[in-house]
């Protein structure tokens, strides 16, 4: 599957200026709609957490133009989340969650075609960090 890096950096540098509103309706929405998720984060300190969601998207749109760093790097943060509690049952909630913040963000911006950018693009994520957690 070919990505669409392009749409995909345009629209991720629209949600820059907004990342810490961002990043609190991510975690809101997800509490709100899957509050059995909550207790993962129950000894998290959650202003850090949500810098380091931020920052992990920031890695994945910085790399996509360097698919052996972004694969190593996703690699490495998917053996991070399992040690964390982190079940393949919980990544299509994150995507499900990211994709209903960013429609509510991009607002007009967020046409079908960017829609299927960032599945793609998550499809991709979370099939490649179950590939690192699975190698643990």
């Amino acid at each position: 599957m070919a990505l669409n890096i392009e749409l995909l950096e345009q629209s991720f540098a629209k949600l820059k200026p907004r990342q810490t509103d961002f990043v609190n309706s991510f975690y809101e929405n997800m509490f709100s709609d899957y509050p059995q998720v909550q207790p993962l984060f129950a000894h998290t300190n959650m202003a850090e957490q949500k810098k380091h969601l931020f920052a992990a998207l920031a890695l994945v749109i910085d790399n996509l133009r360097k698919p052996d760093k972004l694969t190593g790097a996703l690699h490495e943060l998917g053996k991070r989340h399992l040690k964390y509690g982190t079940l393949p049952a919980h990544y299509p909630v994150v995507g499900e969650e990211l994709l209903k913040t960013m429609a509510a963000y991009l607002g007009d911006d967020w046409t079908p075609e960017l829609k299927q950018a960032w599945v793609d693009a998550y499809t991709a994520i979370e099939a490649i960090m179950l590939e690192g957690a699975a190698e643990n």
